[in-house]
């Protein structure tokens, strides 16, 4: 069986979490960097783990992994590797990539060395001075650190965050892979009954919902890889069938309220999108008259930061009355909630017990975590 290797890159802060998930699939030889995580494969691990992953961004296969320090290293090396048994002969390979620290550092330069090499290669072995690419699309990508370069192919296509289900947003929509994350730091595991006050597009909930059902995000989308000859059709369809056994049936406790009908509106959709909509249910709702009676339970939200919808005047008033109605809450409840405020727990009313940084897109954030506890141990 060939043994491949995969790159997962993620957003920052969540190469941990992505490394759990793909020692959970029974990848070996996890190895998580800054804002990528590695691991071994074999063929039919590229469908399994485009389908289940729900932390990663995208699934890289990578092809090679060297040191060039120049352009003629650069294109030598990258001609070396054995593209054929990849690309067929009308496959179609635009290249893009990025450069940190290193000699190389025009990225454009960069780019056309390797698609030369690239071309150089399959022209040869293919016997053709213009190749058509006409074909299915091998996005190439490559990555260099320090010199070192890693040459790989996209299998995915779209972002792994592009579940399928947001075909509509509102503003400042939450990425759904964060919002997993943010979902599985909760420790939240279908049993509790979950909130979330400020669901906006519903992402947070849907993913709630996906997670408590155990269900694949990637089943109602498809992967660029899916179209690639080495890979047979085969491999997705177990792979797909694999990830449906391992659904749970069950009813859920999981709840978003916004206080924006449009919002609402739209997360019902999104929800109907996901095939989740038997799972959790939406209303217009204020944040900050927020209350449940239930002994246990998680609120999972991204309240408005004040720095794209709100002012920021208002968005600590606003955090002052969520606290208020979260410390009102039994003591078994469990809250997280993603913030870039940098006095978002004077505002809140209350220091975290966790926290943790992550990144909203290109924002700097926390998630502050609270487990609520009795009053005399909160004064």
């Amino acid at each position: 069986m060939t043994k491949l290797e995969l790159a997962v890159p993620t957003l920052f802060g969540l190469e941990g979490i992505a490394a759990d998930e793909l020692r959970r699939l029974d990848l070996n030889n996890v190895r998580a960097e800054n804002g990528r995580v590695f691991c071994d494969a074999v063929p039919a691990d590229i469908p399994r783990v485009n389908l289940n992953l729900r932390t990663g961004e995208r699934v890289l296969l990578v092809l090679g992994r060297f040191y060039a320090a120049d352009f003629d290293a650069l294109f030598e090396h990258v001609r070396a590797l054995p593209w054929e048994d990849f690309i067929p002969r009308d496959g179609a390979f635009p290249v893009k990539g990025y450069s940190l620290n290193s000699a190389l550092h025009s990225v454009p330069a960069c780019q056309s060395i390797v698609k030369k090499a690239v071309a150089a290669r399959l022209g040869k072995v293919y016997g053709l001075e213009t190749l058509p690419e006409a074909g299915a699309l091998y996005q190439l990508q490559f990555s260099i650190l320090k010199d070192e370069v890693t040459v790989m192919l996209d299998t995915s296509g779209a972002g792994l965050h592009k579940r399928g289900y947001r075909a509509v947003g509102v503003a400042a929509p939450l990425r759904e892979t964060l919002a997993a994350a943010m979902v599985l730091l909760s420790r939240y595991r279908g049993r509790d009954p979950f909130c979330d006050p400020f669901c906006g597009s519903g992402t947070i909930a849907i993913e709630a919902a996906l997670i408590a059902k155990n269900r694949a995000p990637g089943l109602n989308r498809t992967f660029s890889a899916q179209k690639w000859g080495f890979l047979p059709k085969t491999a997705w369809l177990d792979a797909a069938g694999e990830a449906m056994d391992k659904e749970f049936d069950g009813s859920y406790d999981i709840w978003g309220g916004d206080i924006d009908p449009h919002a609402v509106s739209v997360a019902r959709d999104n929800a109907v999108k996901a095939d989740v909509e038997d799972l959790v249910r939406f209303e217009v709702a204020d944040a900050r008259k927020f209350a449940r009676s239930e002994a246990y339970g998680r609120v999972v939200t991204n309240p408005p930061y004040g720095e794209r919808l709100m002012e920021k005047q208002e968005a600590e008033e606003l955090y002052r009355a969520f606290g208020q109605a979260v410390r009102a809450l039994p003591d078994g409840w469990r809250v997280s909630v993603l913030s870039s405020h940098t006095e978002f727990e004077r505002t809140f009313g209350r220091t975290a017990d966790k926290r943790r940084k992550l990144y909203n897109g290109m924002i700097k954030c926390d998630l502050f975590q609270y487990q609520n506890r009795p009053k005399r141990e909160r004064s």
